[in-house]
């Protein structure tokens, strides 16, 4: 149902803080001309966290309304709070968003049972396609392949995951207890290739809110066979790759957007702008990679 390169698109704001729907639209379109798969919204790379629900809300609705069918649509609908999560979730549901994305809860650190039990009564109650997302160093908590493989197992709409813990191992233990239909992406950029070899479907990519046509035809390439090229490719945007993580994300991509004259490149407190001697050094690699 999904492959490819999913980007997990920033959220614009005016300079003043408030939402660029303007932006946001022009940003959603040029990624349907640039050959992404598919698009999420409202995630980690698109400040969630600082979003109120109305704007968390007015954001997947307009994804919803400009992608038009002409790719899918993934809400992020997570929250520390399950009763929150199903809020969000019900609204995506309600716009017809295509799936789904459900961050483990941040900050309370729930066992492996909570975790459990929070999935399986979001995936009772809507009937959308959902995607866990597992991002330890960001939520502190670490979803185990023996969980996941538990909730896919008693979940049909529980399709798949977002895997950001960056240990191959973990991943390859998850991929050796699920089948073929299991849906695994990469959260990492750096190593999309490698997930990509033990069965992964694609990337949700911040690289691809600037390359995007770049980080398509990586996946494509592996998926069609060319493994030498997408070996290339990965290589070859490496440096790229970590020049947007050298400050916390997404403050370089949206910086990048910046440069590139795509958006403002306003962030929300506590997010702030990058220090000087990282913004040089991102111009240079950009300029590397002729994006300025």
């Amino acid at each position: 149902m999904f492959k490819g390169s999913i980007v997990a698109l920033v959220t614009p704001f005016h300079d003043d803080g408030k939402l660029d729907e303007e932006r946001l639209r022009f940003l959603i379109n040029w990624h349907i001309k640039n050959k992404t798969d598919a698009i999420l919204i409202c995630g980690t790379t698109g400040e969630s966290a600082t979003l109120t629900y109305a704007e968390h809300k007015r954001v997947i609705s307009i994804a919803v309304e400009e992608a038009k069918g002409k790719f899918p649509v993934i809400a992020g609908a997570g929250s520390n709070s399950t009763h929150e999560s199903l809020e969000l979730a019900s609204y995506a549901k309600e716009v017809k968003a295509d799936a789904i994305l459900v961050i483990t809860p941040y900050y309370n650190k729930p066992t492996q049972e909570g975790l459990y039990q929070h999935y399986s009564l979001i995936a009772k109650r809507i009937n959308l396609p959902l995607i866990i997302y597992n991002v330890p160093s960001r939520t502190g908590i670490n979803i185990l392949p023996t969980t996941v493989a538990k909730l896919y197992k008693e979940h049909k709409n529980i399709v798949g995951i977002k895997e950001a813990s960056g240990s191959l191992d973990q991943i390859t233990q998850l991929m050796s207890l699920v089948d073929r239909k299991f849906i695994l992406f990469s959260g990492s950029d750096e190593i999309t290739l490698p997930i990509l070899s033990v069965g992964g479907r694609g990337v949700v990519s911040v690289l691809a809110n600037i390359m995007p046509r770049q980080t398509h035809n990586l996946v494509h390439k592996f998926l069609e066979g060319d493994w030498e090229e997408a070996k290339r490719l990965q290589l070859g945007l490496y440096e790229l790759i970590k020049a947007l993580f050298m400050e916390t994300n997404p403050i370089p991509v949206k910086t990048a957007l910046g440069l590139m004259g795509m958006i403002t490149p306003k962030l929300r407190l506590p997010l702030c702008e990058m220090n000087e001697a990282s913004k040089l050094k991102l111009e240079e690699v950009l300029k590397k990679y002729k994006l300025l």
